[in-house]
């Protein structure tokens, strides 16, 4: 794919949606690492009905490290996982009020030091609270990325370092929630929806859906 055909879908994405923001709900860093941490492997629909009834009740590290691993489960075990995860989000409180002083950092070195906290976190973290360029591959945008052929790769991390080298720089910093939401509601996984897509005809992805 050329620079010309990727910056064209960039400027249609974005005309589209000039403002994306995450479908975590979120008002503050620690709320959104929180969030993100629970969504591994869980819906943001399911992450998001969960914190509704946790955050008025623990929205800070202090909050949620009193209500200790069983107390947090009882908030989150709708979520997939929610044991680990419960574990994960205890232990990471207790790291942020000694380390921290109970702030989220904004390097990826010391978000992904946390426990639970892998790159894909570290990424939506600095790319959406801090508004750092950082490029978080999910299913979606590697989907996206092999099948535009915007940035094809075997692996996430493949995929991630060709679309900070390809994707534009003006488009950079909301990339990532373009083809997020383009993945989860256009071009999904069993039969994306070309004929509702707005890059159809500069995606060059052979079995397109299309008539």
């Amino acid at each position: 794919m050329n620079k010309d055909k990727r910056y064209e879908i960039f400027s249609r994405l974005r005309a589209e949606n000039p403002n994306p923001v995450t479908e975590l709900e979120y008002s503050s860093p620690f709320e959104l690492l929180i969030a993100v941490l629970f969504s591994a492997q869980a819906t943001d629909v399911s992450v998001n009905k969960a914190t509704r009834k946790l955050f008025p009740v623990a929205n800070t590290p202090e909050t949620m490290l009193a209500l200790g691993v069983d107390g947090l489960k009882n908030y989150i075990k709708t979520i997939g996982l929610f044991n680990a995860k419960a574990e994960n989000a205890i232990k990471t409180c207790q790291i942020l009020i000694e380390k921290h002083s109970s702030v989220v950092p904004e390097t990826r070195e010391e978000l992904e030091a946390l426990p639970g906290v892998g790159r894909k976190t570290a990424n939506v973290v600095l790319n959406t609270a801090f508004r750092q360029v950082a490029m978080a591959v999910d299913t979606h945008i590697f989907r996206f990325g092999n099948r535009t052929k915007v940035a094809p790769g075997k692996n996430v991390l493949e995929v991630e370092m060709k679309l900070l080298k390809f994707v534009p720089k003006e488009f950079l910093l909301d990339a990532h929630h373009w083809m997020i939401l383009h993945g989860r509601y256009i071009c999904v996984a069993r039969k994306p929806k070309c004929d509702a897509c707005i890059i159809e005809d500069l995606c060059e992805y052979k079995d397109k859906t299309s008539t």
